[in-house]
């Protein structure tokens, strides 16, 4: 008696052949996995402007007195104090480690990774 003859799909399921085709690639990394000791430097996001309002008000001044500073003093002294505040209060948010969305900086995580520098071999 004749042994059975199997459709040729039957044979690869059986035999496992039908596994090997649906194997992801192996994937062998080119560099070791370990972080770097430094993140490139990414710029910030754009602050949104200050002291427009009184920048404008002082460059009319200045334009009414054809630039005179002793004319426009007062309107001067409004828009230094407006910048100190505003770089007062730039200098208390930079302080903080954490910006409001728990982001870091790549310029803190460039200080952290100094502190903590990743080990790639061991002694």
């Amino acid at each position: 008696m004749a042994a059975p003859v199997y459709p040729a799909w039957v044979i690869r399921w059986v035999s496992g052949q039908w596994r090997q085709k649906k194997r992801p690639p192996v994937l062998r990394p080119t560099r070791p996995l370990v972080l770097a000791n430094k993140v490139a430097n990414r710029r910030e996001q754009a602050g949104e402007a200050t002291c427009i309002t009184e920048m404008s008000v002082m460059m009319a001044c200045w334009k009414q007195n054809d630039f005179n500073d002793t004319a426009c003093a007062e309107e001067i002294r409004i828009f230094y104090d407006c910048v100190a505040k505003a770089e007062k209060e730039r200098k208390n948010q930079n302080e903080d480690i954490l910006s409001s969305r728990g982001d870091l900086t790549s310029s803190k995580v460039n200080k952290l990774l100094r502190r903590f520098p990743q080990i790639t071999r061991y002694v």
